[in-house]
């Protein structure tokens, strides 16, 4: 058994996660009227516009990428526990996918705001098990 075994469900996230932030991205490319953008392009920020929110869940996503990519390779090749690594990796991507529903969706800031915690304690379990990995 390789590496590639016991962490599949981890690298399966990570990469529905890329897939979810390429589908977030074409969802932020359109829409809007020039009047609700600002002068750089981007939407203007006001929560009640869908196509902010859908910039803002694309961005958002964009933003958690990093943290959780090097979290999760840290703890996989640090040969942190393939089952806390597994349940870490699709947590976050669950969190994430459910943070860019809530996003989208509503302008409820109180779940927004705890999906992203999930997501977030997700990244912190991980790392702490590289970094402990590493020692």
């Amino acid at each position: 058994m390789d590496i590639f075994d016991v962490y599949s469900h981890a690298l399966a996230s990570l990469a529905c996660f890329a897939i979810l932030i390429s589908v977030l991205g074409g969802l932020s490319a359109g829409g809007g009227s020039p009047e609700n953008r600002c002068e750089c392009g981007q939407p203007k920020r006001d929560y009640d516009n869908v196509v902010y929110r859908r910039n803002r869940a694309f961005m958002n996503a964009v933003e958690s990428a990093g943290p959780f990519i090097a979290a999760l390779m840290a703890a996989i090749l640090t040969g942190g526990s393939p089952l806390w690594v597994n349940i870490f990796a699709l947590v976050f991507l669950l969190a994430r996918v459910a943070t860019a529903v809530v996003h989208i969706g509503t302008t409820n800031e109180g779940l927004r705001s705890a999906t992203w915690f999930v997501g977030l304690l997700c990244v912190f379990g991980l790392a702490i098990m590289g970094i402990w990995g590493a020692f």
